[in-house]
C-alpha cells in the first residue's frame, strides 16, 4: 500500500480483524521495521531519525494498554516521565480524556493506589482504566498521536464524547485512530477502509458514502443495528 497523510490530518482506520490496521501503526511508530519500501515522516525515512526522538514525538495508545498499579496521579504521568511531578500537566491530561471526573470519586483522588497488587488499591471498571491510558497518551503532548481502538471499553455516547473532544485537542496535531463504531469514524478527514493488507478505498465520510461501496456497506449494516 502507498498513501501519504498531511500534518494535522486526521485519518481513521477500519476493516475487519486481521486486516492490518495495528501493524500499520506499529510501523508507522517503528516498533517494527518494514520488510520492505520504506515509511517516511516530514520526507525522512523513518531509520534515519535517532529512535527515541522519534518516539518523543509520537503518543500511542494500543488496545491492549497497561495497568499501572501505581497511584492515578502516576498512571498518567508515566506518558511522559520527564514531566510526571508536574501536577498541572497531569491534571490537563485527565481533563483530556475525561479521567477527572472519575479520579475526583477517589477518596485519595490524584494519589489513590489503582489496582489490587497493593493495600487499599482501588480497582476501576474496564472503561475508568481507558480514560487513565488515553490520559497518558495525551500526556505526551505529540504531535502525531496514534489511538489504536483505545475507547473499545467505553459504551456508544461516552465514546462519541472522547473522540468529539479529541478532534478539539488535536488540532494542528497528526492524528490517526482505529475504531469499528462508525459514529465516531466520520469524525476523520479521512477514512481509509483496509482489506487483506491493502487500502480498498479512502475519503471523507460523506465521499464513501457517495462511492457505495465497502465503507457505505459496513456503515449501513452498523446504522441498521441501531434502527
Amino acid at each position: 500500500m502507498s498513501f501519504k497523510i498531511q500534518a494535522g490530518e486526521t485519518v481513521a482506520l477500519v476493516g475487519s480483524n486481521g486486516a492490518g490496521k495495528t501493524t500499520l501503526v506499529k510501523l508507522m511508530s517503528r516498533l517494527y521495521d518494514p520488510d520492505g519500501g520504506e515509511i517516511l515522516i516530514g520526507g525522512r525515512n523513518v531509520k534515519e531519525y535517532d529512535l527515541q526522538e522519534l518516539r518523543e514525538h509520537i503518543g500511542v495508545i494500543f488496545q491492549d494498554y497497561v495497568r499501572y498499579h501505581m497511584t492515578a496521579h502516576d498512571n498518567i504521568g508515566i506518558g511522559r516521565v520527564s514531566q510526571i511531578e508536574d501536577r498541572d500537566f497531569v491534571l490537563e491530561a485527565a481533563q483530556k480524556s475525561g479521567a477527572d471526573s472519575t479520579i475526583e470519586q477517589l477518596s485519595d483522588g490524584y494519589e489513590a493506589m489503582l489496582g489490587r497488587w497493593f493495600k487499599h488499591g482501588v480497582e476501576l471498571s474496564g472503561g475508568q482504566w481507558q480514560k487513565i491510558a488515553l490520559a497518558r497518551a495525551f500526556m505526551r503532548n505529540a504531535p502525531i498521536l496514534i489511538l489504536d481502538e483505545p475507547t473499545s471499553a467505553l459504551d456508544a455516547q461516552a465514546e462519541y464524547d472522547v473522540f468529539t473532544r479529541f478532534r478539539h485537542l488535536t488540532e494542528g496535531k497528526t492524528a490517526i485512530f482505529i475504531s469499528h463504531r462508525f459514529s465516531t469514524v466520520r469524525l476523520a478527514d479521512r477514512i481509509f477502509v483496509i482489506e487483506y493488507g491493502k487500502i480498498r478505498e479512502s475519503g471523507s465520510h460523506a465521499e464513501l458514502m457517495a462511492l457505495d461501496g465497502r465503507y457505505a456497506e459496513l456503515f449501513n449494516l452498523q446504522a441498521r443495528a441501531y434502527r
